[in-house]
């Protein structure tokens, strides 16, 4: 079985240490001068040589010669993840006491220090205190704002940073050189921006890439780290600067389809927006380009990631292009009044539980056996605006539908992309969007959801001056909607 890239071309001394110069410099010059410490504490991002500065530096100080395959049984590793109760810290406090074997120092390596409990970091605090002249320890982690100040003032501290692309790009071509590795450049430096600064990470992900073949290009990595094509990228851009919610769907969907993921595709368009703002010629506005960055960010960590970016792009435009009215909007003289709370109760005691129920149940095509009345279209705006603050998820599907009447009085909803049309049709969602209508109206009304993919590809017109311009805005978007508020 193969070494793995990383661990083959690990550094076996402080100075084949590549973008750590500031600590390596420092713990060279007091292996020189005899200044060593009783403690050292190494904080940073992960992959970054926490761990293997620490056993360098243990074997350094004993005047020993390390390897990746070295080991002594002075030098002792110990995971605080898997051994972080007091018994095993009281257990290191009985043995810190026994002199070294044939090192000059005894060497206590602890990873992931801040893993241990708080019992056990008192113990530990113990030996910190007064510990015996034979004995360093050096403690590594990558969250130090977890750590107890009392065991932070009793170290030397020494903080990693994110090693410079440029730096692991130099570090990759070597090793790549070593292999009789073809890569690009371009393959190269996509390695080292998804390392994120972790010389661990971006020799791993080259480890994968060299997999293919002995000839790695850019479109191998990227189809190795799952980031969408620059084409669908920049049609997204181009989309967001017209205004084109159709060729925004579009573009989401055939990535959707394609297996991207939606906190991919939102950390290359972030990546993209925040080189675009520095432009001389930026596509977008600088304060609306922030707006979608800063809602970008929150896309991973969405309940729904993929509805979440639909509705950050949408509402994005400050702009937005005007499709064919979505909604038949009476004059404002003949608009239906509010329904007073009395009214809309009788109504309610009128409808049969069981129509309810085989309504709500209902998740086809096929129209519900009609109730009462027939529904008001002037009404829709008032619906969206209840299941926003209702039902957001229903909501952000919802708009999407343009909303018309059947011949029988149905309500129908006709969406240019089928997995809206899918969505809200789930048992579920329809429930939801018809208790809300009841809720309003009075009414238990028909519902039928349609596919129309002429829909996406109907050319835009002049709003109607029955319709206020926010409102027709809106409704070409999302369907007779409101505006989501920036």
């Amino acid at each position: 079985m193969g070494q793995a890239l990383y661990r083959k071309y690990r550094s076996k001394s402080l100075s084949e240490i590549v973008g750590q110069e500031h600590i390596t410099s420092t713990l060279a010059k007091a292996i020189k001068s005899g200044r060593i410490s009783h403690a050292y504490l190494f904080t940073g991002p992960r992959g970054v040589g926490k761990t293997s500065i620490a056993r360098i530096l243990a074997h350094e100080i004993n005047g020993l010669p390390y390897t990746d395959e070295s080991s002594h049984i002075d030098i002792i590793e110990i995971d605080a993840a898997s051994n972080r109760r007091i018994d095993e810290i009281r257990e290191l406090r009985e043995k810190v006491y026994v002199a070294p074997t044939s090192a000059k120092y005894k060497v206590y390596i602890i990873d992931e220090v801040h893993m241990l409990t708080r019992e056990a970091f008192n113990a530990l605090l113990k030996t910190l205190e007064e510990p015996p002249a034979h004995v360093v320890f050096i403690l590594a982690t990558t969250d130090a704002h977890k750590l107890p100040e009392t065991i932070i003032s009793r170290t030397q501290r020494f903080s990693f940073r994110p090693v410079e692309k440029s730096k692991v790009i130099e570090h990759l071509k070597h090793i790549a050189s070593k292999e009789k590795i073809t890569i690009s450049d371009d393959a190269l430096a996509l390695l080292a921006e998804h390392g994120e600064g972790s010389f661990r990470d971006s020799i791993s992900l080259l480890d994968q890439a060299s997999s293919h073949g002995k000839s790695v290009g850019l479109d191998d990595v990227r189809a190795l780290l799952g980031i969408p094509p620059t084409e669908s990228i920049d049609q997204l851009v181009a989309a967001l600067q017209s205004s084109n919610s159709s060729l925004i769907m579009q573009v989401l969907i055939g990535l959707y389809e394609q297996g991207y993921q939606a906190s991919g595709i939102a950390k290359q368009l972030g990546l993209r927006l925040r080189q675009d703002i520095t432009a001389k010629a930026p596509h977008l506005e600088p304060a609306q380009t922030l707006k979608i960055l800063a809602k970008l960010i929150e896309v991973p960590a969405s309940h729904d990631p993929e509805r979440y970016l639909e509705i950050v792009l949408l509402s994005g435009s400050t702009h937005i292009a005007v499709a064919p009215a979505a909604v038949a909007v009476a004059p404002a003289k003949k608009q239906a009044p509010s329904i007073e709370p009395k009214k809309v109760e009788k109504v309610k005691q009128k409808i049969a539980p069981a129509a309810v129920e085989q309504q709500a149940e209902e998740s086809t095509n096929e129209p519900l056996v009609q109730v009462n009345g027939v529904f008001d279209l002037a009404l829709w705006p008032q619906v969206l605006s209840e299941l926003k603050k209702k039902h957001n998820t229903v909501y952000s599907i919802a708009r999407m539908g343009q909303p018309s009447l059947g011949n029988d009085g149905t309500l129908v909803l006709a969406f240019a992309f089928a997995f809206h049309q899918k969505r809200l049709n789930e048992a579920k969602n329809r429930k939801m969007l018809l208790d809300t209508i009841q809720e309003l109206t009075g009414q238990l009304i028909n519902l039928q959801c349609t596919f129309d993919k002429e829909l996406a590809q109907r050319p835009a017109e002049a709003p109607s001056k029955a319709v206020e311009p926010a409102f027709n805005t809106i409704s070409n978007i999302f369907g007779g909607g409101e505006l989501l508020e920036s």
